[in-house]
């Protein structure tokens, strides 16, 4: 067994089973959940690294996945599948990206589901599935909550299909929560992470108008929520985005200002579009996502409003 460091809560021994654990928001979720002396199993993909004691390899695109590796799980988080910004957008790009989230997905949902019915996994297990604020598409000043319909655009038929793919799992009657992810705040990877060379040289600034809204959560915050969700009764889909709402140019300057720099050097539409692809339609969004559902069942954000983040992320 994988030696657990000592942590401030005691898990009582339970199991979580970790895909995508490699991410930005998968690798802090797996150090707080041990953190907490939870036990972790992550799903590594073939050549992926090598797999601890406690670990399990599986394959999605082969649809291979050892049905013990999900034994005794009391929590199943699937953060799995391609990077929307890794890399310009084809339509070769955008079919990999929707398989990579699907295939993963359905094969998760799928084990996890014969799991139940053959008594290896108990029905009280809760499944967290990744999903993302662009299941609501670019909808202006609307605000957006966990009852808004659905939007139109790739981005939103992608994170519909990805919710889709758990059919299994409800089916078997899995407490099962889709994570509606805003733009994730990190210094060391995500959106932020790619901004933050500019944003030192005092040369970030608004990305079209500026006036988009931009849903946003810092990784503390995402993690605590899905520690939070461990032990919730919530299901469906719950958003994750601070609510402190902002307008994008007022998250930069924010962050700009703790670092002491300008933010007014602007990055026009057209040369996002000539750069990024269609990829830029999404970048330059107004998605004004509200937490509703976190914030009714108790939640509490460390970084409830964009100061506050700032101060967190790159605050001297």
């Amino acid at each position: 067994m994988t030696t657990r460091p000592t942590g401030e809560y005691d898990g009582d021994g339970r199991l979580a089973v970790v895909a995508g654990s490699s991410g930005l928001i998968g690798s802090a979720l797996v150090e707080a959940l041990h953190a907490r002396r939870w036990r972790v199993r992550r799903l590594l993909r073939h050549g992926s690294g090598a797999p601890g004691a406690d670990d399990a390899v599986w394959d999605p695109s082969g649809g291979v996945l050892d049905a013990s590796a999900l034994d005794g799980a009391d929590l199943v988080v699937n953060l799995a599948g391609a990077g929307l910004g890794d890399r310009r957008w084809t339509d070769a790009y955008k079919a990999t990206v929707l398989l990579s989230r699907t295939s993963s997905t359905a094969l998760l949902a799928t084990a996890l589901a014969r799991g139940v019915r053959e008594g290896r996994v108990s029905p009280g297990v809760r499944y967290l599935q990744g999903s993302a604020v662009g299941y609501y598409g670019d909808r202006g000043e609307e605000v957006l909550t966990e009852s808004s319909s659905r939007g139109a655009g790739f981005t939103s038929d992608l994170a519909a299909s990805w919710e889709a793919a758990t059919r299994p799992a409800l089916d078997a009657g899995i407490s099962t929560v889709y994570l509606r992810t805003g733009i994730v705040l990190a210094t060391g990877g995500g959106a932020l992470g790619r901004m933050m060379p500019l944003l030192r040289a005092g040369l970030g600034g608004p990305l079209g108008s500026g006036r988009q809204w931009w849903s946003w959560i810092t990784v503390t915050d995402h993690v605590g929520a899905q520690l939070h969700l461990a032990d919730s009764d919530l299901t469906g889909p719950v958003n994750l985005a601070a609510p402190g709402e902002a307008r994008q140019r007022e998250v930069v300057a924010a962050l700009a200002g703790e670092l002491h720099r300008l933010s007014v050097v602007p990055a026009p539409g057209l040369a996002l579009r000539a750069v990024l692809g269609e990829f830029a339609g999404d970048v330059l969004a107004s998605q004004r996502m509200r937490p509703a559902a976190l914030i009714g069942d108790g939640f509490e954000f460390a970084h409830p409003d964009v100061a506050s983040a700032a101060r967190a992320l790159v605050g001297r």
